[in-house]
C-alpha cells in the first residue's frame, strides 16, 4: 500500500476545489464593498458640501457691506472690515452671550449629574419597577418639545418662575435629561462588574463607588453627552422664546443668544444691515466650532467604546 503524501497548497486546493482555498464570489463582494465605499463617501462629501458652504457665506458676509451681499454670494470682500462686529456687540449680542453662559454654566452640570445617577442606578441596581422608570425617562425623548409649551408655560408662570434664569435652568436639565439617561444607561451596562464588585468587598459605600469608580470610568461616555447638551442648549429656541419674555414693562430682558439674533432683525426696522445680523451669527456659531473640534475624538470615542467593549 504506497502512502501519497501532498503539500499543504495541493490538499487545500483540492479540498477548495481546485481554486488555492480562495472563495468564491471573493472578486465580486470586493467590487461590491467599493461601490458601497465610493457611495458612502461622495454622500458624505455632498453632505459637507451642503453644510460649509452656507457657513462659509455668512461669515464671508460678516465683512462685506449690503450691496456685496446683495452681489455675488461667494464674492470675496473688497474690504476686510471688522465694524460689523463692533456693531452687532453694542446692539445686545454681549448681553444675550452673557446670558446663555449663566443659564448653561447650571444646566449642563445638574443634566450631567442628575442624568448619571438616574442612569447609574437603572443600569447597576435591578428593583422592582427598575424598566418602567427607564421606560419612562426614554419617552420623554420621543415626544416633541412642542406638544408641552401650553403646560409648561402654566407650570413655570405658576412657580412665578418666568423670564429668570432658574426658571429656564430647570426646563433646560429636564428637556435634556431624556437623552442623557437613555446614553449614560446604555455606557454604565458595558462597565465591568467586577470593578464594582472589588469595590463593594473593599468596603465602600455606593455613593464613593459611583463617584470615586465608575464616573471616572465612564468619562468617555460624560464628554460625548456632555458635548450633545452643550450644544443642544445653545441652539435650543423654542423654549426661551416662551419663557423668557419680560411680564412686565419694569422686567428686564433676559435674552437667550437665539433670541438676540432675532432682535438684531426686529432692531433693523426697514433699514438693511445685513453684515451686522451675519456677524452676530457667526459670534454664536465660532463658541460651537471650537467646542466641537476641541473634542470631536473624545465624541468619537464615547460613541464607539459602548460598542467595542
Amino acid at each position: 500500500m504506497t502512502t501519497v503524501i501532498k503539500a499543504p497548497g495541493e490538499a487545500a486546493a483540492e479540498k477548495s476545489g481546485g481554486d488555492g482555498g480562495r472563495p468564491k464570489g471573493g472578486a465580486k463582494r470586493t467590487s461590491d464593498g467599493m461601490a458601497l465605499n465610493v457611495f458612502s463617501h461622495g454622500f458624505l462629501a455632498v453632505w459637507a458640501i451642503l453644510i460649509v458652504l452656507p457657513l462659509f457665506w455668512l461669515t464671508l458676509g460678516s465683512f462685506k457691506t449690503d450691496s456685496q451681499i446683495g452681489g455675488s454670494a461667494l464674492s470675496w470682500p473688497s474690504n476686510w472690515n471688522f465694524d460689523a462686529f463692533g456693531r452687532a456687540w453694542e446692539k445686545g449680542i454681549g448681553d444675550y452671550f452673557a446670558n446663555t453662559l449663566i443659564v448653561m454654566v447650571f444646566s449642563v452640570p445638574l443634566t450631567m449629574l442628575l442624568g448619571s445617577m438616574a442612569a447609574y442606578v437603572l443600569a447597576r441596581y435591578p428593583f422592582k419597577g427598575n424598566r418602567i422608570i427607564y421606560y419612562f425617562f426614554v419617552s420623554g425623548a420621543m415626544f416633541p418639545v412642542f406638544l408641552a409649551l401650553v403646560p409648561l408655560f402654566f407650570m413655570v408662570k405658576r412657580l412665578d418662575m418666568l423670564n429668570s434664569y432658574q426658571g429656564l435652568i430647570l426646563v433646560y436639565v429636564a428637556y435634556s435629561m431624556p437623552f442623557t439617561v437613555f446614553f449614560m444607561h446604555s455606557f454604565f451596562r458595558t462597565l465591568p462588574t467586577a470593578v464594582h464588585e472589588a469595590a463593594v468587598i473593599d468596603g465602600a459605600s455606593d455613593t464613593r463607588i459611583f463617584f470615586q469608580v465608575m464616573l471616572p470610568m465612564a468619562k468617555p461616555g460624560l464628554i460625548s453627552v456632555g458635548i450633545f447638551n452643550v450644544l443642544g442648549q445653545w441652539n435650543q429656541y423654542i423654549l426661551p422664546s416662551v419663557l423668557m419674555q419680560p411680564q412686565s414693562g419694569s422686567d428686564p430682558e433676559r435674552y437667550m443668544l437665539t433670541q438676540g439674533l432675532i432682535q438684531l432683525q426686529y432692531q433693523m426696522g426697514y433699514e438693511t444691515d445685513l453684515p451686522v445680523l451675519f456677524a452676530g451669527v457667526t459670534l454664536a456659531m465660532i463658541p460651537m466650532l471650537v467646542v466641537y473640534l476641541s473634542f470631536q475624538r473624545q465624541i468619537q470615542a464615547g460613541l464607539t467604546s459602548a460598542t467595542l467593549k
